[in-house]
């Protein structure tokens, strides 16, 4: 239906229909907020176990996505008091499992790479988007502002790079990896997200102004590596984007590999905070 319009109302028309439901959804309740995630980390590792294949590896599509949503979901019912920590010491002999699924395939010839591409979808994927639950309890019991929060900063930042660049990009950021890239457009991300982050620090007092602010050049920065290092991973295999789920944004990769970085660097930020608080 989206398919008669240009790239840029798709995005549009997509993005918002897309941020109303995530935020619906996590607004509405935790669990909310746990299936929408589980969702998109099941979508995101078979978008990656998709590319890799096109590059002629072997890793185990279904094996390791269902390894990825166990790291999530043990994850969120360690975050809240379901589980104990020690549940996620359970989940590394499921992993080890592999070992033992690619010694029968004897038609292989690079089983460990092929392991060593099930193994990264993991840490690549379903481990950042675990990280994420730690963020939403980061104070005790489940934050949907903090959540919601990070994701406004995320998207400020990639809505002001977007139109910075588009309309006054000249000097390229790392031309190598992402020609369109512009200096311009990280600088007019970086503003915006910082006067979110000011705005946010109004609603949600939980954290204060300078931590915000901490947060957005956290997410302005790392977001922005996050976007170049799966432009590499694109690039390695020739491919534009991630899949066509999302009509002009590409896939779930495409949306959401900014928050792939920035999720470990946030958790580490409000851990330091908290310890020396």
């Amino acid at each position: 239906m989206l398919a008669r319009f240009n790239n840029l109302t798709q995005r549009v028309i997509t993005g918002l229909l897309g941020i109303a439901i995530m935020i619906g959804l996590i607004i509405w309740s935790e669990w909310g907020y746990f299936g929408i995630f589980l969702f998109i980390t099941v979508f995101a590792q078979q978008e990656f176990y998709k590319l890799v294949k096109l590059d002629d590896q072997i890793p185990l599509k279904t094996y390791g996505t269902i390894c990825g949503a166990l790291l999530y979901m043990t994850t969120f019912f360690i975050q809240k008091g379901i589980l104990p920590s020690d549940s996620l010491f359970l989940l590394v002999p499921i992993m080890f499992i592999s070992f033992l699924v690619k010694l029968y395939k004897k038609e292989e010839k690079k089983p460990f790479t092929n392991i060593a591409f099930t193994f990264m979808g993991i840490i690549y994927i379903a481990l950042p988007f675990s990280l994420l639950n730690v963020i939403a309890y980061s104070f005790g019991h489940y934050n949907w502002m903090l959540v919601t929060g990070i994701l406004v900063l995320l998207w400020a930042s990639d809505t002001g790079a977007y139109f910075a660049g588009v309309n006054f990009g000249r000097t390229k950021l790392f031309e190598r990896v992402s020609p369109k890239k512009s200096w311009e457009g990280f600088i007019g991300g970086a503003c915006l997200s910082m006067i979110v982050a000011y705005c946010l620090s109004f609603c949600i007092t939980e954290i204060l102004p300078w931590q915000w602010l901490c947060m957005s050049a956290i997410i302005v920065i790392t977001g922005t590596y996050g976007d170049l290092i799966e432009s590499l991973f694109k690039r390695s295999i020739s491919i534009k984007d991630s899949a066509n789920s999302l009509p002009g944004h590409g896939g779930f990769l495409d949306r959401f590999d900014g928050l792939l970085l920035a999720a470990p660097f946030i958790v580490a930020f409000l851990k330091v905070v908290k310890y020396f608080s």
